[in-house]
């Protein structure tokens, strides 16, 4: 058996009790979102537009606008910078006008933990996190049905050394704050030693 399957039926992921990781009012995320380019958006809104390929795009086919909405961030600022980039190891302060933001979560949201035992449990392994995405994009479209009150994932950044890193549903929409604590543009020169130590961290090369 594969050691990533397609997801089981919605009544069998909704009969096995999940485990939730919560983020406590004022917990603090980061993101690197895309001001231009194919799917713009802004600091605090979540891509309609899908599914991309993304990980954890729980939109439905064909590919489209939609309700469902999604928010990739991390925990630290670095590992935004390991996932975003990792396509072409490569962060370019330029292209399509990459913004980092940290912003602290205004409600407390519910995550499904992808890190711990739930996967296996659920049929799957931690390959959810590493392996085909589309499907893990099918485990993730299971979960936001089987578990309505599920706000988003929980899941170690196989590109940051296990790192946190949560993508948030559209039903976590009311956490978003009115205003960050941090974004500025990576090309702003103020971001060049942030820029420069992930970078290195990471072994990615830099643009800009």
């Amino acid at each position: 058996m594969p050691k990533l399957p397609e997801p089981p039926a919605i009544d069998k992921v909704a009969a096995i009790p999940p485990d939730i990781h919560p983020l406590a009012l004022g917990t603090r995320l980061w993101r690197i979102y895309f001001r231009a380019g194919d799917y713009p958006v802004n600091w605090n809104t979540f891509r309609h537009f899908g599914p991309t390929n993304s990980r954890f795009d729980h939109h439905l086919l064909p590919r489209s606008l939609q309700d469902r909405g999604i928010l990739y961030a991390a925990i630290d600022g670095e590992t935004t910078f390991a996932e975003v980039f990792q396509e072409d190891r490569e962060i370019d302060r330029g292209r399509n006008s990459p913004w980092l933001v940290g912003f602290d979560l205004d409600v407390p949201v519910a995550l499904l933990n992808l890190g711990l035992d739930w996967p296996t449990l659920a049929g799957a392994s931690a390959a959810i996190n590493s392996g085909p995405r589309p499907r893990a994009r099918r485990w993730s479209q299971r979960i936001y049905d089987a578990y309505p009150r599920i706000d988003g994932l929980w899941y170690p950044s196989s590109m940051a050394g296990n790192r946190p890193a949560v993508a948030l549903y559209e039903r976590a929409l009311a956490a978003m704050p009115a205003r960050p604590v941090f974004h500025r543009a990576l090309a702003d020169p103020a971001l060049t030693t942030i820029v420069i130590r992930a970078a290195a961290r990471f072994g990615y090369g830099v643009v800009g």
